[in-house]
């Protein structure tokens, strides 16, 4: 084992998904309230989300979803766009209310450096760079602290699927043996065990719907991932 992927949110940035998404909304909607009422807009962006998570074609996320979008807003589309935009800049930035820091993330990012393992972030890519740019540093983290990181601009699939994490193994040249995945949600994450990937559920902020049995290599606390990463050999 020579590699980790990380999950972002709920791991190695706290958070509880509710709040989370709940101001997330609110924040954004306050870009396009003087353009749709607040109801239909958070209708149409889990629509356009909903047709993303399940791509298949040879298309990224980030066109799969403002295609969707533009079958919703029509002409408007261009406007939509320079707002999505500008909200990622500015307001999404307020959304860190709804977040938390554990310095265990840190520590095991900085201690895998040190030892000469690659490091990927292998969020759930539906939302652009800059977003994740953003959530990364609420963490304490940098962007130059991962070897790759998955956005919705260069990712054509989305967690569950496991073609998702065969693109990351393409994309920085690894094979699945070689790898681990460290995540929160049991079914999002703990499905790279099927391409052969060893996996660490991280119970802290533990997701599982429908309370589905858990089939996993370790699992623990950020104290157990801390003490999983420091007894690992230097590479």
């Amino acid at each position: 084992m020579n590699t980790f992927l990380f999950d972002l949110d709920g791991t190695l940035l706290p958070l509880e998904e509710q709040k989370f998404v709940k101001t997330y909304f609110d924040e954004m909607h306050k870009v396009f309230e003087d353009m749709i009422d607040k109801e239909m807009f958070v209708k149409y962006v889990w629509t356009a989300t909903d047709v993303m998570r399940k791509n298949e074609e040879n298309k990224t996320n980030m066109e799969i979803f403002m295609n969707k979008f533009e079958e919703l807003v029509g002409d408007e589309i261009d406007e939509y766009k320079n707002r999505f935009d500008d909200f990622y800049d500015r307001g999404f930035l307020e959304i860190e209310k709804a977040v938390s820091k554990n310095d265990y993330s840190v520590k095991c990012i900085n201690m895998l450096r040190d030892k000469g393992y690659t490091v990927v972030l292998a969020t759930n890519p539906l939302f652009p760079l800059k977003a994740i740019h953003h959530r990364i540093n609420w963490a304490g983290l940098k962007e130059t602290d991962f070897h790759h990181i998955t956005s919705y601009e260069t990712s054509h699939f989305c967690k569950p699927c496991v073609n998702y994490y065969e693109e990351i193994l393409s994309c920085i040249n690894k094979k699945p043996e070689e790898c681990i995945m460290v995540g929160n949600d049991v079914q999002e994450d703990l499905v790279a065990g099927e391409l052969g990937l060893e996996t660490f559920l991280l119970e802290n902020h533990i997701i599982n719907r429908d309370e589905a049995d858990i089939n996993c290599t370790y699992r623990g606390k950020y104290e157990d991932l801390y003490r999983f990463v420091e007894n690992l050999p230097a590479i």
